[in-house]
């Protein structure tokens, strides 16, 4: 038995690994990019982004002043569980406490703030069951610089893949250097609208510079990443080489009459962290 209060500690324990110290990977494409650039503006904002991010790890403080909306993706396996919301509530609260992070959810009217990063269907929790012998928790920091520009399209059937690059190429020019670029774009096609967006925001879980394995989305994902970098919004939006640091895209099957489209953009501080507990 897993017990709650195990699951709050790993919580816990995930949420100060986000928001502090970003994954391997995100550091390495950022400094790829930091390499590559020839753009002065560039270099310079990237060269920032990077000693923030060994100024955060020095510190043990974290990367950005919004630690965003507590997002939480599960995979629950062949185990026996004691009452995991309430376990995943409570570490959310101590995260809140202890790191700290900073309290950003509100009552969407009257913006009141809960003052524990906890409120009405929040922390936002996703449950995947499994075959596996484990529950695996991967907590997603979502910051709303880049949030607010995310887009979903219902879009005919006809459009296909054309139609896909065009909306996450609109998506991105629409969004420009709002969202703190170089960002990483999750692309979310099929199911219905609101699958179609949680698939974009799942994509967002891959690590950066890996290809999907089906043949055909992979050469989509290269494909949009080339247009979107060309189009020279850059970092920071003033300019450059690298304004994706990457395209993620996952797919479900969908309705005859439709092609959902969903667009989910991360800024480059693409905080996630994952752990197991048996």
């Amino acid at each position: 038995m897993i017990s709650q209060d195990r699951v709050e500690e790993e919580i816990c324990r995930l949420f100060k690994q986000a928001v502090i110290t970003l994954p391997p990977d995100v550091k390495k494409a950022l400094k790829d990019a930091y390499d590559n650039e020839t753009q002065e503006v560039a270099r310079l904002n990237l060269g920032a982004v990077l000693d923030n991010i060994e100024a955060a790890e020095d510190l043990g403080v974290p990367l950005c002043q919004d630690t965003g909306l507590p997002i939480i993706f599960v995979k629950l396996g062949k185990v026996e569980v004691d009452n995991l919301l309430e376990g995943i509530r409570r570490g959310v609260e101590r995260a809140t406490r202890e790191i700290p992070l900073r309290p950003n959810v509100v009552d969407p009217f009257t913006r009141k703030n809960t003052g524990n990063n906890t409120g009405q269907f929040i922390p936002q929790i996703d449950v995947e069951l499994t075959d596996d012998n484990y529950l695996e928790i991967t907590v997603f920091p979502k910051g709303f610089g880049s949030e607010n520009n995310n887009a979903l399209k219902m879009a005919l059937p006809g459009e296909g893949e054309e139609g896909v690059k065009d909306f996450v190429l609109d998506t991105v020019l629409a969004a420009g250097g709002k969202p703190c670029p170089p960002i990483l774009i999750g692309v979310g096609i099929g199911g219905s609208s609101d699958l179609a967006l949680k698939l974009a925001k799942k994509a967002l879980l891959g690590e950066v510079g890996v290809r999907n394995p089906d043949e055909r989305l992979a050469r989509l994902e290269e494909e949009i990443l080339s247009q979107v970098n060309s189009t020279g919004i850059g970092p920071m939006g003033l300019g450059g080489k690298t304004t994706a640091l990457d395209v993620k895209i996952l797919a479900a099957d969908t309705h005859t009459a439709g092609l959902p489209i969903g667009v989910c953009i991360q800024c480059w501080a693409a905080r996630k962290a994952t752990g197991r507990l048996k």
